[in-house]
């Protein structure tokens, strides 16, 4: 997938004129942030598992390289392989040679968002190999040729009448809007391609070092058929996804469906082992991990290590009021929201995305929800700053941050000039209470009136407050 991020300015504004994706995206507030509230109120230990959840994933971090030799020799005990890719290109190849090995012509495929990373459905297309996405909303967007637009929700920028008329179009069927029936009409078609594929591909949500296991956790079940059935699986993971132990997992588990769906735990766990042994009565005959590096390696050690722990659970896009306005499509990327404002420009470079870091208040509420504490303000504040040194951004934007930044540093000065500009602003507003339209701040008055500074500025209320307080 190209990037697009450079567009999002003009995306946004798209999104935002869209009636359809705007009642989409309205049904995350009252579902999924709704529901992860009342799930961590359920948990009285929550706040405490989300401390235990950024340790485990620290620790893991620190001494990768350990636990990485021992995820692989685990899995050759069991009998599996593993495959080793520096980036997407050899991925790619590695899973289109164990493909071709197998004479597959159909492969199953459940929700992979590193599948997405290294572009490889096209790829398989390209090689004559035909992927099927067997996660209900991977399904829904393939059958559209377009990319998700959330971490767990993929199809979540469409409505249920967008789907309907989907569906009708595709699968030559009496248009429905019943809910149960739409789901019917996707098993349907996709239970034959189960029994088809001759390779089945599934990402992982956890590698175990301990037992050379990926687990995998879904809400349909496709996973279990997409691993199970094809006499060849896949997995395709990143390296960070290896954590020391299943017990690690599993304090990983209880805070990865709160905060993602406010479920309190997925409807499908999933642990694969390598292949099928002697004794089972089904499963498949060949176990592969291909375990994706590109970049994340160089990141072990960088201000953006933090960005590693990611569990990939969707809440701080759930939460961001940028992400519920523009959607995911705007960011141009396969990652979206606030961890793909980081990681976007990780991966393509800060030159392909430098608009993302941008998109953002800068509210903090991203880094309030994140079940492993990542700060995503610091990080999207590093890539500002990066982009500042590269001179990415406009000279005017330039110019005018160069002038805070001088004022800033010098506490004196940065008082009295607050002072005098609360002062003239609160003076030039007092007729009307507000601004429809200020030099500077057209990107505020295009859409909402400027209020008029009233009272003290906040500096003089804190002291005040302070000293109210000593007393």
């Amino acid at each position: 997938m190209q990037p697009s991020s450079l567009a999002f300015q003009t995306k946004a504004s798209d999104a935002l004129a869209d009636p359809n994706l705007q009642k989409a995206l309205g049904g995350i507030k009252t579902g999924w942030q709704r529901g992860r509230i009342l799930a961590a109120d359920r948990l009285p230990e929550f706040e405490q598992l989300r401390d235990q959840a950024r340790d485990i994933k620290n620790h893991a971090l620190e001494h990768l390289d350990f636990y990485l030799e021992a995820f692989e020799a685990r899995v050759l005990d069991a009998g599996g392989q593993v495959h080793w890719a520096r980036d997407a290109a050899e991925a790619r190849a590695i899973i289109q040679g164990i493909c071709q090995d197998n004479g597959a012509k159909t492969v199953t495929k459940s929700k992979s968002m590193i599948a997405e990373e290294i572009g490889l459905n096209d790829h398989l297309e390209a090689a004559g190999i035909t992927p099927v996405e067997t996660d209900l909303g991977e399904y829904i967007i393939q059958l559209r040729k377009e990319p998700p637009s959330h971490l767990v929700g993929p199809a979540v920028h469409l409505t249920r009448d967008q789907v309907s008329d989907l569906f009708a179009a595709t699968h030559d069927l009496p248009r429905t809007e019943d809910p149960t029936e739409l789901v019917g009409q996707a098993r349907t078609v996709l239970r034959q391609k189960y029994l088809a594929a001759d390779v089945g591909i599934t990402g992982a949500n956890f590698l175990i070092a301990e037992t050379g296991s990926a687990i995998t956790v879904t809400n349909e079940g496709n996973a279990e058929l997409t691993q199970g059935l094809p006499k060849v699986h896949v997995v395709i993971a990143s390296l960070e996804k290896v954590i020391p132990s299943m017990e690690d997992a599993f304090t990983l588990l209880r805070v990865l469906a709160r905060s993602a769906t406010g479920q309190e735990f997925s409807t499908y766990t999933t642990v694969m082992t390598g292949p099928k042994r002697t004794e089972d009565h089904d499963g498949p005959e060949q176990f592969h991990v291909v375990l994706l590096d590109n970049g994340r390696s160089k990141m072990i050690g960088s201000k953006f290590q933090d960005m590693l722990r990611c569990i990939r659970c969707g809440a701080c896009m759930n939460n961001c009021p940028v992400y519920l306005a523009a959607g995911g499509h705007a960011y141009g990327w396969v990652y979206v929201g606030p961890m793909g404002s980081v990681l976007t420009p990780q991966f393509v470079g800060i030159e392909s995305a430098h608009t993302l870091p941008n998109a953002s208040s800068f509210c903090g509420r991203c880094e309030e929800v994140c079940p492993v504490r990542i700060p995503l303000p610091n990080l999207m504040r590093h890539w500002r700053e990066e982009q500042f040194k590269r001179q990415l951004v406009p000279s005017t934007v330039r110019w005018g941050l160069g002038i805070w930044g001088y004022v800033a540093k010098r506490p004196a000065l940065y008082r009295f000039a607050t002072r005098v500009a609360m002062a003239m602003l609160g003076r030039m507003g007092r007729k009307e209470g507000s601004f429809a339209s200020l030099p500077l701040a057209g990107g505020w008055t295009a859409s909402r009136d400027l209020p008029a500074p009233q009272g003290k500025t906040f500096m003089q209320q804190w002291k005040k407050k302070r000293r109210g307080g000593a007393r």
